[in-house]
């Protein structure tokens, strides 16, 4: 089958991937426009997972205050180079985790970094709560752990359904930000204030 420029360009448009890339998905799937959307989405993913090793240095601190002035947020997004940090798409990117966070209040970046007196402590009141139901030792220990996982998509921010497309976590949106820029990002730390809390 042929592949067309038309047909390259509103690939281009659907993913922002370049041109080569674009040619080499549509031949790959022999012009099925859904199927190289998923062929380059694999490739970004693929290759985001090779570039979270590398260093990054430069980013932004990026703003965000709720428009009745009561919530503001500060996040730290760091990418490879001040090329990257510089482009609307990063920038974007920055603005959006700021608004998430202003959103969704998150307890920290990740599982890992949350306060393991109160993960501890919440672990213990969710088993209280399954053991006042009358279940056995073995099950209440695993509906706690199914319990505690969702507790985790709700408090870490990286876990998070992504406000602007709740079927993306915050996750999947920096992973297809480093596929999209081809640099490793990461949100480093951020802080949210609300007045009167």
């Amino acid at each position: 089958m042929s592949i067309d420029a038309s047909m390259v360009k509103e690939l281009r448009e659907k993913t922002g991937a370049g041109i080569m890339d674009c040619k080499k998905a549509l031949k790959e799937t022999e012009g099925n426009l859904d199927e190289a959307v998923n062929f380059l989405r694999k490739k970004g993913l693929a290759s985001a997972a090779k570039k979270a090793g590398r260093e990054t240095k430069e980013g932004l601190v990026g703003s965000y205050i709720h428009s009745n002035g009561k919530i503001g947020v500060l996040v730290e997004v760091a990418c490879e180079t001040d090329f990257v940090a510089r482009t609307d798409e990063f920038q974007a990117l920055v603005r959006d985790i700021a608004m998430h966070v202003a959103a969704a209040d998150p307890a920290a970046v990740t599982r890992d970094e949350m306060d393991a007196g109160v993960v501890a402590s919440e672990r213990e009141l969710m088993l209280a709560q399954v053991k006042e139901m009358g279940k056995p030792e073995a099950i209440a220990e695993k509906i706690v752990e199914g319990k505690l996982e969702k507790w985790y998509g709700e408090r870490a921010l990286m876990e998070q359904a992504f406000v602007k497309d709740p079927d993306q976590k915050i996750e999947d949106v920096v992973k297809a930000a480093v596929a999209k820029l081809g640099e490793n990002i990461q949100i480093r730390r951020f802080s949210r204030f609300q007045l009167g809390a």
